[in-house]
This record gives C-alpha cells, structure tokens and sequence, in this order.
C-alpha cells in the first residue's frame, strides 16, 4: 500500500525516467533494496503509472537488468521517448565487475518497447563508448530530444574529462542521429567548469525559451537548470537557478499534454537520525513545474494533490505585532502523519523574521522550523531551539526567497510521515526529519508584524 508520496515498501526510489502521455505519466525508476546498503544488489527500471499522483498503478520490473556477466548487471539512468512508431529507452549499463577489473563500467544501451511495459533490449550494442579522453568510469545518463531545426535527433550525457574526480570537469557531451542507430560524436555540449561530473541532463522548450535541467553532487548537490533561446546555448543562469535544496535530487521533467511535472526524490538519512547526512534513494515526490513571466521557472504542488485532501478545517488567522520579541500563536495541537496546512500572509515594513513550526512539543517549546530571514531573504529549515547545537544537520536545506514588506505569500505544507515539503510563491523546499518532539503546528513573528487570512488544514487524503 503506498502513502501520498510515491515508496512502495521495502524499497528505495532512485533516479526516475519519467515520460508523459495524454494525461498519464510513466514513472520508470530504480528501485534500491538497500541489501545491505544502497547499491547493494543490482536493479533495472520497474514502472509505475499515474495521472493524479495519488493513485498509482504498479508493473513492478520493466525494463530487466542484465546478468553479473553482462553490460547492465545494474540499470543505471537514462531517458524514454516514443519515435518510429513504438518506445525507446536509452540507458546506462553499469556493471561493478568490471569496474573492479578495470574495464569500461559504463555503457550507453537500447531497448524498444511496442506498450512501454515490456521492452526488447537491442542486439547491437550502440557506438557511444567513452571517448578518448574522458572518464571511463563516469559516462552516463543519456537523454534524446529531436531537434526540428536540424532534422536530427541529439543525445546529451555526462561526463568527465580525465579521471581526478576532485577536478571541476563535468561536462555535457552529445551525439547526433538521423535514424537512432549511427550516432555522430559533436564533442562538448557545455562545459562550465564549475561541476566535477553532472547527471540526469535533460532538455525541453516552453514558449521561446529553451532549458536545461541538470544535478550535480560536487557544489550544492541540487537540481539546476540554465535557459537560452537557442537549443545549443548560450546558457545563462537565473538567480535562483535550483528547483528545492539539497533534500530533492536526480529530478527530471515529464509533459503529459498539460502539466510539465519535476520528478526527484528525497533522501533517507544514515541510521534515520536527523543529525546524519544522506543515503542515497528515498521517495519520490513530484512539483510542477511553471513559467514566470521573464522566463525563470518556478514549482507549485500538483492540483490534483491539493484537491486529494478532503476535510478541510478552518484554522483561526493569527495577526502578531512585537517590538523586541518573538510572538508564537498555536494553530493546531494535533498536526497528524499526514497534513497539508495552507495560509496567506504578510508582514509589516520592518520586520525581522517570521517561521512556522511544526510537530512542536508545547510543554518545551521543542519543533522542527521554517525561519523566514526577512534581511537576507531566504527560508530556512532547522530544529528550534538548536541547543545542544547542533540539533539537525542542514547544509543546504535552505531557499531564497524575494521578502518584501505587504506581499501576499502564499504558504503550503505537506507532511507525510518524515518528510515536509514547503512552497512559498513558486519556490519549494523539502526536508527529511525523524523525531516529532510534539504534534502542535505554530506561526512566530519576531520583531515585526504579521497578518494572515484563509488559514486551513486537512489530515485526510481521499483515494480511488
């Protein structure tokens, strides 16, 4: 039985390969047994439908990893599209045998598919082997696009030249097509030289402007993209050029005719304690993906997700001024496993900061919090009060977030089990946590003034 967010149990999500259809997503992913840690026995690509992200249909394995003998003993990512009449899926075969016997790791493969559940893996295997000089132990993630202008098909990947993975020379390589088969090798697509390795490359157009999404482990360790007007660059970066923070990785996008939709996933920690780092896998959860007016994107919580959560309560709408102090108003006493919580808010000229805090211990004071830091505008999460600090380990688990004194925000949150995810006026911010000090849900003001309206709360998630 699966929860709001996508993990079936005993497993761990990994990267997804998402394709949209008509309505329908086709959520291909990695599915980690963590037997005995992440990576520790092989996997392909099982599948997983949906058109609500509430209710999925489950194929189990799609597309078959391969033997300890062959290319893809692990089915590492790729990409799926549908060209010449049936599906295609282009992916990395890693094989950790040969990587200790120091042979190519990584290779780019084929598979087609007449319903994209069962697939036929290609016979030949393609011509895109590491080229001379790059790392043969970092080539992959393959992602194709057609290319209208040029009337080819371009493949993008991963890479690395040379083989220090402490030097910053990740770069995009990409290959050219006219039929799938014969692949043309173009050099660099862009190399910034700001990352040690990218993954999950990807490339889609909405309206005139052309985007590149892409992850990267060795800066911020989040999902990115860049925008141009033209498919091959050049790229330019908006000041807010991250989708969630550190907690949302290896996310790609899907478009099923009406909804362009970001699919990543948030980690578990090491041991489940919220002061460990990360492990790689965790669940899936989704953001759709929207388009400012200058062309900057932005995420938003899938409507039909909101509108899954039925039983809506009426929240009192709390409106706190301070001079000099914190004020705290409880606005729930049981938050519940699973909630959405939702309010409108603005601040007077002046104030300094605001938060909300949930699944608070109210004998202590003790809660989970997002602070807003109305100087430095940006949001950030943590455990309150940080004593002894340090109480969470939150490298990254911050956003920015443009602060402006009498600006409606509109705040969202939805928890589920150990997992909160926050949206605030198009930007989004998911965080993993463990303990529940309390159960009470609570908005401070210090120094300043806030004033809220249309403040509500559902613990209950309808299915089909």
């Amino acid at each position: 039985m699966y929860k709001l967010y996508y993990q079936p149990n005993g497993i761990w999500v990994g990267d997804i390969m998402p394709y949209g259809k008509d309505g329908r997503f086709y959520i291909y992913h990695q599915r980690d047994t963590r037997n005995p840690g992440p990576f520790g026995e092989p996997f392909g690509w099982s599948l997983a439908t949906t058109e609500d992200f509430v209710n999925y249909k489950d194929y189990g394995e799609s597309l078959k990893r391969g033997t300890d003998q062959e290319a893809d003993q692990f089915i590492y990512a790729g990409s799926v599209f549908e060209a010449e009449g049936c599906f295609h899926a282009f992916y990395t075969g890693y094989n950790r045998e040969f990587l200790k016997a120091g042979k190519t790791s990584q290779t780019l493969l084929h598979a087609t598919s007449s319903d994209g559940i069962s697939w036929e893996k290609s016979k030949e295997a393609l011509e895109i082997p590491p080229q001379e000089g790059y790392d043969k132990r970092n080539w992959r993630d393959p992602f194709v696009i057609w290319d209208d202008e040029r009337e080819e098909y371009l493949l993008i990947l991963g890479a690395r030249k040379g083989e220090d993975k402490r030097k910053q020379t990740g770069r995009l390589v990409h290959f050219t097509s006219k039929d799938l088969k014969t692949w043309e090798f173009k050099g660099d697509f862009w190399s910034p030289g700001i990352y040690t390795m990218f993954e999950m490359p990807e490339l889609f157009k909405m309206g005139d402007w052309w985007y590149l999404v892409f992850s990267e482990y060795s800066d911020e360790n989040k999902i990115h993209y860049r925008m141009s007007r033209d498919l091959y660059g050049p790229w330019t970066a908006a000041t807010d050029d991250a989708f969630d923070g550190r907690a949302y990785y290896a996310g790609r996008t899907a478009f099923d005719g009406k909804r362009r939709v970001l699919f990543g996933w948030v980690p578990t920690k090491d041991g489940q304690q919220d002061k460990n780092s990360y492990l790689w896998g965790g669940t899936f959860v989704p953001h759709e993906v929207f388009q400012r007016e200058d062309g900057t994107l932005g995420v938003k919580p899938l409507d039909s997700m909101m509108e899954a959560f039925v039983e809506w309560k009426d929240l009192f709408n709390p409106c706190m001024k301070t001079i000099d102090t914190k004020d705290e108003k409880i606005l729930c006493e049981d938050t519940g496993t699973t909630a959405v919580f939702k309010t409108t808010l603005k601040f007077a000229e002046g104030t300094r900061e605001f938060s909300l805090k949930f699944y608070e211990d109210m004998e202590t004071g003790v809660s989970y919090e997002f602070r807003f830091y109305v100087g430095k505008n940006k949001v950030v999460f943590d455990k309150c009060p940080n004593y002894p600090w340090y109480q969470c380990f939150n490298t990254g688990l911050e956003r920015p977030v443009k602060l402006e004194a009498g600006q409606d925000y509109h705040v969202q949150l939805i928890i589920e089990d150990d997992i909160a995810t926050l949206y605030v006026n198009g930007t989004a911010l998911n965080v993993r946590f463990y303990e529940k000090p309390g159960m009470a849900l609570a908005l401070t003001v210090t120094d300043g003034e806030i004033i809220t309206e249309n403040t509500k709360l559902s613990k209950v998630v309808k299915k089909d």
